[in-house]
């Protein structure tokens, strides 16, 4: 490693480098390259999202930062050590996850009683972020009984109420309406505001990931790959005004959708590709 390589990855709170992997399909006997070469580094206290069109590896990647999978080759780093599910990172998936038979208090509780918290404490603790994300009047309540937003700000409540130091979040809002999923936006923003931990969203959403973060990363077609990191320069509090209609937002925007339009429509693999070939 380059010393100003090794000097970046020592600061950073995370670090992935040259890493790649693979999967085999059982069924048609393939190996599929989900990731190739792969490097990056996060600061402390930056939001991230990771962008890239469909089957990019950006999941593969979420799933790399927290010890789910582990690397074909190359290192991925959290604090300097290989990374191991536990209380300091927390994982929202785009499915909510709830227990159904927990109520929703139930719910954000689980994870602080399974890691030893006196079920009282566990209790208050989980009252404390209900209320961070608006449901108080819900704690009582099934799963069953919430609406799909209300079950998101469950799932988000109960990945913030072990105070992790990294968020990972995949697509979490993928599956809610367009008008909550802004307003889920917006909490987002604000807790992360009040909390200043590491946060690596997965989106689909180029607006999303703009609005959101301190960085938006671009990755490749398959195999994944990181093409550009591109630091965004917008005010924040970015909910105490427009910042769709600010310029910088509209350029962001066009430059990220440029690039992804670009690589679904010149990669051989993708469905727009096969539907327009010799057109």
């Amino acid at each position: 490693m380059e010393p100003a390589v090794a000097a970046s990855a020592a600061a950073a709170k995370i670090s992935v480098r040259d890493a790649s992997k693979a999967f085999h399909r059982a069924r048609s006997d393939e190996t599929v390259e989900a990731l190739r070469g792969v490097s990056l580094d996060i600061a402390d206290h930056t939001f991230v999202s990771l962008v890239g069109p469909s089957g990019c590896g950006k999941t593969t990647l979420l799933r790399m930062l927290n010890g789910l999978i582990k690397p074909d080759s190359g290192t991925v780093l959290v604090n300097g050590k290989p990374p191991e599910p536990g209380p300091a990172m927390s994982f929202v998936f785009q499915s909510f996850r709830l227990i159904p038979w927990a109520t929703v208090r139930g719910n954000v509780a689980f994870g602080l009683e399974v890691n030893g918290i006196p079920k009282k404490e566990a209790r208050d603790v989980a009252d404390h972020y209900l209320a961070l994300v608006g449901l108080s009047k819900f704690a009582r309540a099934y799963p069953t009984e919430l609406s799909g937003g209300m079950k998101q700000r469950v799932a988000l409540a109960r990945a913030l109420a072990t105070e992790p130091e990294i968020l990972l979040m995949d697509e979490p809002f993928a599956s809610i309406d367009a008008q909550t999923r802004e307003l889920m936006q917006i909490e987002l923003m604000r807790i992360w505001a009040r909390q200043r931990g590491v946060v690596v969203f997965v989106t689909h959403s180029v607006d999303e990931a703009v609005l959101l973060s301190d960085q938006v990363v671009l990755m490749g077609p398959r195999p994944g790959r990181i093409v550009e990191v591109l630091d965004v320069d917008l005010p924040r509090p970015r909910w105490e005004y427009n910042v769709r209609a600010d310029p910088r937002f509209i350029d962001m925007r066009t430059r990220l959708w440029t690039h992804i339009r670009e690589m679904v429509m010149s990669d051989p693999d993708s469905e727009f590709f096969r539907r327009n070939a010799g057109t």
